[in-house]
């Protein structure tokens, strides 16, 4: 019982950090009610194609994400309890050296400036875990990290999907990667509390669009094909009567 509520207590305090990384994906929401969104907004001109605010956003966060999670990665690797929170903690460190330093490739190349330090809620969430322990500190490592990359994952599909630009696509594609396998390495210590977290992503989603676009038919215009199935084999050509057979 005091594992579960510990755990509860982890999901539900991360409300704000979750609210803090979502925020700037859905600013760029519609707020008419119509659903439609405008991904262009605050576009300049690049060589690699138009960079919009999501996009300039998007490669802050990446930055901001190393700036915190490689050091989290560092101490879960020394005070980790268990293998896998240890293994988890070598993923992090390795897949956070690499995208940062691709990032700060880019960002260069883009004339973005980047931060030099994490926020002020990300430093807060160093701080709780350096002052946990033993298996307190596994599983509030474990459930932090994994929210905080579960949310980011759909930021970073949202970008990948909508980006017009290649550099910034370059490094969404790298950022998907390191993000699904720092999800898949925290998943395997054991210690994710999947039902926490699906609740707590679940209150954090924003309402569905009340009305659809003009100029935009509904899914039900767009009727599904026929299931594929296997082609029927074309009939053998009969062949020509033998000598004995004339």
């Amino acid at each position: 019982m005091r594992s579960f509520t510990g755990t509860g207590l982890v999901v539900t305090a991360l409300t704000a950090t979750v609210a803090a990384l979502l925020f700037p994906l859905w600013s760029y929401r519609d707020r008419t009610g119509t659903g439609a969104v405008d991904l262009t907004a605050g576009s300049v001109a690049t060589p690699y194609g138009p960079l919009s605010a999501l996009d300039r956003d998007f490669v802050d966060r990446v930055r901001l994400a190393g700036l915190w999670e490689l050091p989290a990665g560092q101490q879960a690797e020394q005070r980790g309890t268990t293998a896998g929170v240890r293994r988890a903690g070598e993923h992090l460190v390795e897949g956070h050296t690499a995208l940062d330093r691709h990032v700060r490739e880019v960002a260069d190349r883009l004339g973005i400036d980047l931060p030099s330090q994490p926020n002020a809620q990300q430093r807060q969430w160093l701080t709780r875990l350096g002052a946990a322990h033993g298996d307190a500190y596994d599983r509030e490592f474990t459930n932090i990290l994994r929210l905080a990359h579960g949310t980011v994952f759909t930021v970073v599909a949202q970008v990948r999907a909508t980006t017009r630009n290649s550099a910034v696509r370059e490094l969404a594609d790298d950022a998907n990667t390191t993000v699904l396998d720092h999800i898949k390495v925290l998943e395997d210590t054991g210690l994710v509390d999947f039902d926490g977290i699906a609740a707590h992503t679940k209150l954090q989603q924003p309402p569905p669009p009340t009305a659809v676009p003009s100029g935009i038919r509904p899914p039900s215009a767009f009727p599904l094909p026929p299931a594929a199935t296997r082609p029927e084999p074309s009939p053998a050509t009969p062949s020509s009567p033998g000598p004995s057979e004339k």
